[in-house]
Protein backbone atom coordinates (compact mmCIF):
# COMPACT_ATOMS: atom_id res chain seq x y z
CA UNK A 1 0.00 0.00 0.00
CA UNK A 2 1.36 3.40 -1.01
CA UNK A 3 1.33 6.09 1.64
CA UNK A 4 1.18 9.83 1.22
CA UNK A 5 4.49 11.62 1.01
CA UNK A 6 5.55 13.24 4.29
CA UNK A 7 8.18 15.93 4.23
CA UNK A 8 11.33 15.11 6.27
CA UNK A 9 10.14 11.54 6.79
CA UNK A 10 12.56 8.60 6.55
CA UNK A 11 11.72 8.22 2.85
CA UNK A 12 12.49 11.91 2.27
CA UNK A 13 15.74 11.95 4.26
CA UNK A 14 16.85 8.74 2.54
CA UNK A 15 16.82 10.26 -0.95
CA UNK A 16 18.66 13.34 0.30
CA UNK A 17 21.34 11.01 1.68
CA UNK A 18 21.45 9.21 -1.68
CA UNK A 19 21.95 12.55 -3.44
CA UNK A 20 24.78 13.52 -1.09
CA UNK A 21 26.51 10.15 -1.55
CA UNK A 22 26.17 10.39 -5.32
CA UNK A 23 27.73 13.87 -5.27
CA UNK A 24 30.63 12.59 -3.15
CA UNK A 25 31.23 9.68 -5.54
CA UNK A 26 31.11 12.02 -8.53
CA UNK A 27 33.54 14.41 -6.86
CA UNK A 28 35.98 11.62 -5.98
CA UNK A 29 35.89 10.33 -9.53
CA UNK A 30 36.34 13.74 -11.16
CA UNK A 31 40.04 13.20 -11.96
CA UNK A 32 39.27 10.15 -14.05
CA UNK A 33 37.76 12.38 -16.70
CA UNK A 34 34.40 12.18 -18.47
CA UNK A 35 32.69 8.88 -19.20
CA UNK A 36 32.07 7.75 -22.76
CA UNK A 37 29.37 9.46 -24.77
CA UNK A 38 27.31 6.27 -24.90
CA UNK A 39 26.94 6.33 -21.11
CA UNK A 40 25.89 9.98 -21.16
CA UNK A 41 23.24 9.09 -23.73
CA UNK A 42 22.17 6.04 -21.74
CA UNK A 43 21.59 8.26 -18.71
CA UNK A 44 19.70 10.71 -20.93
CA UNK A 45 17.47 7.88 -22.15
CA UNK A 46 16.81 6.74 -18.58
CA UNK A 47 15.69 10.26 -17.63
CA UNK A 48 13.52 10.48 -20.74
CA UNK A 49 12.00 7.06 -20.06
CA UNK A 50 11.10 8.05 -16.50
CA UNK A 51 9.44 11.22 -17.76
CA UNK A 52 7.49 9.42 -20.51
CA UNK A 53 6.34 6.75 -18.05
CA UNK A 54 5.25 9.48 -15.67
CA UNK A 55 3.04 11.08 -18.31
CA UNK A 56 1.64 7.70 -19.35
CA UNK A 57 0.82 6.96 -15.71
CA UNK A 58 -0.96 10.29 -15.36
CA UNK A 59 -3.00 9.59 -18.49
CA UNK A 60 -3.86 6.08 -17.30
CA UNK A 61 -5.07 7.41 -13.94
CA UNK A 62 -6.92 10.44 -15.37
CA UNK A 63 -4.47 12.83 -13.72
CA UNK A 64 -3.12 14.39 -16.93
CA UNK A 65 -4.53 17.86 -17.60
CA UNK A 66 -3.49 20.90 -19.60
CA UNK A 67 -3.71 22.89 -16.37
CA UNK A 68 -0.99 20.96 -14.55
CA UNK A 69 0.76 18.34 -16.69
CA UNK A 70 2.56 20.26 -19.42
CA UNK A 71 6.37 20.30 -18.96
CA UNK A 72 6.38 23.97 -17.97
CA UNK A 73 7.57 23.82 -14.38
CA UNK A 74 11.15 24.96 -13.78
CA UNK A 75 12.39 21.45 -13.05
CA UNK A 76 10.42 19.97 -15.98
CA UNK A 77 12.06 22.45 -18.32
CA UNK A 78 15.45 21.82 -16.69
CA UNK A 79 14.96 18.08 -17.13
CA UNK A 80 14.27 18.41 -20.85
CA UNK A 81 17.30 20.67 -21.27
CA UNK A 82 19.37 18.19 -19.25
CA UNK A 83 18.34 15.32 -21.53
CA UNK A 84 19.27 17.31 -24.65
CA UNK A 85 22.56 18.36 -23.05
CA UNK A 86 23.50 14.78 -22.23
CA UNK A 87 22.57 13.61 -25.71
CA UNK A 88 24.20 16.40 -27.71
CA UNK A 89 26.83 17.92 -25.41
CA UNK A 90 25.68 21.37 -26.58
CA UNK A 91 27.67 23.83 -24.46
CA UNK A 92 25.03 26.55 -24.85
CA UNK A 93 22.73 24.51 -22.60
CA UNK A 94 25.11 24.05 -19.68
CA UNK A 95 24.45 27.42 -18.03
CA UNK A 96 20.72 26.75 -17.75
CA UNK A 97 21.21 23.24 -16.36
CA UNK A 98 23.85 24.40 -13.90
CA UNK A 99 22.09 27.47 -12.49
CA UNK A 100 18.35 26.89 -13.03
CA UNK A 101 18.72 23.12 -12.81
CA UNK A 102 20.66 22.97 -9.56
CA UNK A 103 18.78 25.89 -8.02
CA UNK A 104 15.34 24.50 -8.82
CA UNK A 105 16.13 20.86 -8.12
CA UNK A 106 17.67 21.53 -4.70
CA UNK A 107 14.61 23.54 -3.67
CA UNK A 108 12.37 20.74 -4.96
CA UNK A 109 14.38 18.09 -3.10
CA UNK A 110 14.19 20.08 0.13
CA UNK A 111 10.46 20.88 -0.08
CA UNK A 112 8.90 18.41 -2.56
CA UNK A 113 5.48 19.18 -4.03
CA UNK A 114 4.58 15.50 -3.97
CA UNK A 115 1.46 13.64 -2.86
CA UNK A 116 2.53 9.98 -3.21
CA UNK A 117 5.35 8.50 -1.17
CA UNK A 118 7.53 5.41 -1.16
CA UNK A 119 7.27 2.91 -2.85
CA UNK A 120 5.01 4.46 -5.51
CA UNK A 121 6.43 5.05 -9.01
CA UNK A 122 5.81 8.80 -8.64
CA UNK A 123 8.18 8.89 -5.65
CA UNK A 124 10.99 7.30 -7.69
CA UNK A 125 10.24 9.45 -10.75
CA UNK A 126 10.31 12.68 -8.77
CA UNK A 127 13.60 12.06 -7.00
CA UNK A 128 15.39 10.23 -9.82
CA UNK A 129 14.81 13.07 -12.26
CA UNK A 130 15.71 15.81 -9.80
CA UNK A 131 18.86 14.01 -8.69
CA UNK A 132 19.67 13.46 -12.37
CA UNK A 133 19.53 17.18 -13.08
CA UNK A 134 21.89 18.01 -10.21
CA UNK A 135 24.37 15.25 -11.04
CA UNK A 136 24.43 16.19 -14.72
CA UNK A 137 25.27 19.82 -13.87
CA UNK A 138 28.06 18.71 -11.54
CA UNK A 139 29.32 16.12 -14.02
CA UNK A 140 29.77 18.75 -16.71
CA UNK A 141 31.51 20.99 -14.17
CA UNK A 142 33.84 18.51 -12.50
CA UNK A 143 34.49 16.05 -15.30
CA UNK A 144 34.00 17.95 -18.55
CA UNK A 145 35.59 21.27 -17.61
CA UNK A 146 32.56 23.58 -17.56
CA UNK A 147 33.44 26.82 -15.79
CA UNK A 148 30.49 28.74 -14.28
CA UNK A 149 30.59 32.47 -15.09
CA UNK A 150 28.62 35.51 -14.02
CA UNK A 151 27.62 35.88 -17.66
CA UNK A 152 26.00 32.47 -17.28
CA UNK A 153 24.01 33.78 -14.32
CA UNK A 154 22.72 36.70 -16.42
CA UNK A 155 21.93 34.46 -19.40
CA UNK A 156 19.94 32.10 -17.20
CA UNK A 157 17.97 34.95 -15.60
CA UNK A 158 17.16 36.35 -19.05
CA UNK A 159 16.06 32.91 -20.29
CA UNK A 160 13.74 32.44 -17.32
CA UNK A 161 12.20 35.88 -17.76
CA UNK A 162 11.66 35.26 -21.46
CA UNK A 163 9.59 32.23 -20.44
CA UNK A 164 7.31 34.27 -18.17
CA UNK A 165 4.94 35.65 -20.84
CA UNK A 166 4.34 32.11 -22.15
CA UNK A 167 3.72 30.81 -18.64
CA UNK A 168 1.33 33.62 -17.74
CA UNK A 169 -0.56 32.98 -20.99
CA UNK A 170 -0.78 29.23 -20.43
CA UNK A 171 -1.83 29.70 -16.81
CA UNK A 172 -4.56 32.11 -17.86
CA UNK A 173 -5.75 29.96 -20.78
CA UNK A 174 -5.90 26.65 -18.89
CA UNK A 175 -6.37 27.95 -15.32
CA UNK A 176 -3.03 26.46 -14.40
CA UNK A 177 -0.36 27.37 -11.89
CA UNK A 178 2.89 26.62 -13.70
CA UNK A 179 5.96 27.80 -11.77
CA UNK A 180 3.49 28.85 -9.05
CA UNK A 181 2.80 32.13 -10.84
CA UNK A 182 -0.86 32.19 -9.72
CA UNK A 183 -0.60 30.88 -6.16
CA UNK A 184 1.75 29.15 -3.74
CA UNK A 185 1.94 25.33 -3.42
CA UNK A 186 -0.52 23.92 -0.91
CA UNK A 187 1.93 21.90 1.18
CA UNK A 188 4.49 24.58 1.94
CA UNK A 189 7.64 25.74 0.18
CA UNK A 190 10.24 28.49 0.06
CA UNK A 191 7.54 30.78 -1.36
CA UNK A 192 5.87 30.92 2.07
CA UNK A 193 8.72 33.20 3.18
CA UNK A 194 8.56 35.53 0.18
CA UNK A 195 5.40 37.49 0.82
CA UNK A 196 1.83 37.40 -0.56
CA UNK A 197 0.76 37.19 -4.20
CA UNK A 198 1.93 38.76 -6.48
CA UNK A 199 4.89 40.14 -4.55
CA UNK A 200 6.44 36.73 -3.97
CA UNK A 201 7.04 36.52 -7.73
CA UNK A 202 9.32 39.56 -7.55
CA UNK A 203 10.92 38.19 -4.38
CA UNK A 204 11.53 34.92 -6.18
CA UNK A 205 13.43 36.78 -8.90
CA UNK A 206 15.74 38.18 -6.22
CA UNK A 207 16.13 34.78 -4.56
CA UNK A 208 16.92 33.15 -7.92
CA UNK A 209 19.56 35.77 -8.69
CA UNK A 210 21.14 35.35 -5.24
CA UNK A 211 21.08 31.57 -5.52
CA UNK A 212 22.59 31.56 -9.02
CA UNK A 213 25.25 34.08 -8.00
CA UNK A 214 26.09 31.99 -4.92
CA UNK A 215 26.53 28.91 -7.09
CA UNK A 216 28.82 30.88 -9.37
CA UNK A 217 30.91 32.17 -6.45
CA UNK A 218 31.20 28.76 -4.77
CA UNK A 219 32.24 26.89 -7.90
CA UNK A 220 34.39 29.75 -9.16
CA UNK A 221 36.24 29.78 -5.86
CA UNK A 222 36.58 26.00 -5.87
CA UNK A 223 37.87 26.00 -9.42
CA UNK A 224 40.38 28.75 -8.69
CA UNK A 225 41.59 26.95 -5.58
CA UNK A 226 41.90 23.60 -7.36
CA UNK A 227 43.88 25.17 -10.20
CA UNK A 228 46.16 26.96 -7.80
Amino acid sequence: MTSSFIMFSVAHIAVIVVLCLAIVVLFIGRKKGPVQLKYERLFALSLLAMEVLYHLWMMATDRWTLASSLPLELCSISLLVTIVLLWTGNKHLIDFVFFAGIGGAIQAMATPVLDLGFPHFRYFHFFYTHIGIILTALYFTWMKGYRPTFKGVVKTMIALNLLLPLLFAVNHLFQGNYMFLREKPYNGSLLDFLGPYPWYILSLEVVAFIMFTSLWLVFRKWRTTSEG
